[in-house]
């Protein structure tokens, strides 16, 4: 198999930990595209002096996930791109099993990994099966089948990869999922350096805002606003209950979970930001 035939697409922020483990289960015959989202380059100098087939664009400031996965996969020049989490840890025919099944199925426009992916689909014995969705930690793209229109730049954090593969077969695309691909993911880990609660905070924020964004784009604004009001109310219930009890975090979670929701309602950008003091 063609490792050239291959380019890895590694979006980081504040991971320089996570990352080299993931980049020692990589072949450094395989060129590799970091996009840290920051202005760190220390972080730029370091990577690319211990691996010599490692590009690392800094996008100048924490941009997302879907826009600097699209500012790397733009870069792509060859005919198959793998984007990775940078809490992944490839095993030993990864690669080789991925391109394999690019081969067989060449109608292909995603392929996902068996492992941890918990998709329901119909096969119990089949080794490849074709799906609606796959989890974001890792998605072989089949270039040609994109046209440089990749991630909805309007999504932060989470739906991501829902949205993509949705968008993908209402183009009739194909997306398989292949058991004997193996890959390692941790989880919820790909910083290494940011405050827990600050974290918590950012992800109910864009939990909620990425929800109704999602609900609205694929089913229309009233069908959003109605499935997202009973988690509307909740979190009004709750922020106030909190704030009765003198529980700051958890009001401050409750408080970042309206305020993504009621932003994504009136259609406001997705910009909370975690801060990093």
């Amino acid at each position: 198999m063609e490792l050239t035939n291959l380019t890895i697409i590694i979006v980081t922020y504040k991971s320089e930990e996570k990352v080299r483990i993931c980049l020692n289960s990589i072949s450094n015959k395989i060129p590799v595209i970091i996009v840290e989202n920051s202005n760190d380059n220390n972080f730029k100098r370091e990577i690319e002096k211990n691996y010599n087939n490692v590009n690392c664009i800094l996008s100048g400031e924490n941009k997302g996930y879907s826009t600097a996965n699209n500012i790397g996969l733009n870069k792509v020049k060859t005919k198959y791109a793998l984007v990775l989490n940078p809490d992944t840890i490839l095993e030993k025919n990864s690669i080789k099993n991925f391109l394999e099944t690019a081969e067989k199925f060449k109608d292909f426009w995603l392929i996902g990994p068996g492992n941890d992916q918990n998709i329901k689909s119909k096969f119990t014995i089949r080794q490849v099966t074709e799906v609606d969705n796959l989890k974001g930690f890792a998605i072989f793209f089949n270039m040609s089948n994109f046209n440089k229109k990749f991630f909805d730049e309007n999504f932060f954090l989470f739906f991501e990869e829902i949205d993509l593969c949705k968008t993908v077969k209402k183009k009739k695309g194909k997306i398989y999922l292949d058991k004997n691909i193996i890959i390692n993911h941790e989880g919820g880990s790909s910083v290494d350096s940011i405050n827990s609660i600050k974290l918590e905070k950012s992800r109910n924020w864009h939990w909620m805002w990425s929800t109704f964004y999602f609900k609205k784009k694929h089913s229309g604004f009233f069908f959003a606003l109605i499935l997202i009001m009973p988690k509307f109310l909740s979190s009004i219930i709750k922020a106030i209950f909190y704030f009765l009890i003198l529980n700051k975090i958890k009001r401050d979670i409750y408080f970042c979970r309206l305020s993504g929701m009621f932003n994504s309602i009136i259609g406001k950008k997705s910009w909370y930001r975690p801060s990093e003091d």
